[in-house]
């Protein structure tokens, strides 16, 4: 009885010994991807009924999109361009630190983005579509892209997409950002 309680117990650890280096080569696996995926910056944004949700990852963004609320923010009331209330959508990681959130520092100024930028932006029921974040800066002032591409009806929900661009390269059809976007929304 004694060797059978001791094999057991052995075969358990084992079996949790197992199970740990299971969860910890998927966590290295998901860090390895996430860290390819924000090799480049982007910022996500939705304007809604006075409101300005920012995001700086994709997944939480889309989640934000569908369901309307997001686990955990951090919310600066009539902190945006036209006293819009700003709420940063923040991961489970990022809940628990006290400053240094990517996305808020670029939103406020306090970082500069690097190349190459992608971002996209719900406002007013349409999406537009970014490839330099002075772009996004500018049409979050105005309300509207000054300088633009736009393809009715070719969102993930048949929106229009508002293709951003500018005095450089107002002159030239955006397929590179075309291609981006329909990568990040699964779109054939």
């Amino acid at each position: 009885m004694k060797k059978l309680l001791i094999t057991l117990c052995f075969a358990i650890s084992l079996g949790a010994c197992t199970t740990s280096s299971v969860k910890e080569t998927a966590m290295t696996e998901t860090s390895t991807d996430r860290a390819t995926e924000t090799s480049m910056d982007s910022l996500y944004e939705v304007h809604d009924q006075g409101r300005i949700y920012v995001f700086n990852e994709y997944d939480l963004y889309k989640d934000f999109v569908k369901t309307g609320h997001t686990a955990y923010m951090k919310t600066y009331i009539g902190d945006g361009p036209k006293g819009e209330t700003l709420v940063f959508g923040l991961t489970s990681k990022e809940k628990k630190m006290l400053s240094g959130w990517k996305h808020v520092d670029l939103f406020n100024g306090d970082r500069q983005a690097t190349e190459p930028f992608y971002g996209e932006m719900v406002l007013e029921g349409r999406l537009y579509v970014f490839n330099t974040y002075q772009d996004m800066i500018d049409t979050r002032k105005v309300g509207e892209a000054i300088f633009r591409y736009t393809d009715i009806g070719a969102g993930p929900n048949g929106e229009t997409v508002v293709y951003v661009l500018n005095k450089g390269n107002k002159k030239k059809k955006p397929e590179a950002l075309m291609a981006e976007f329909k990568k990040m929304n699964n779109l054939s």
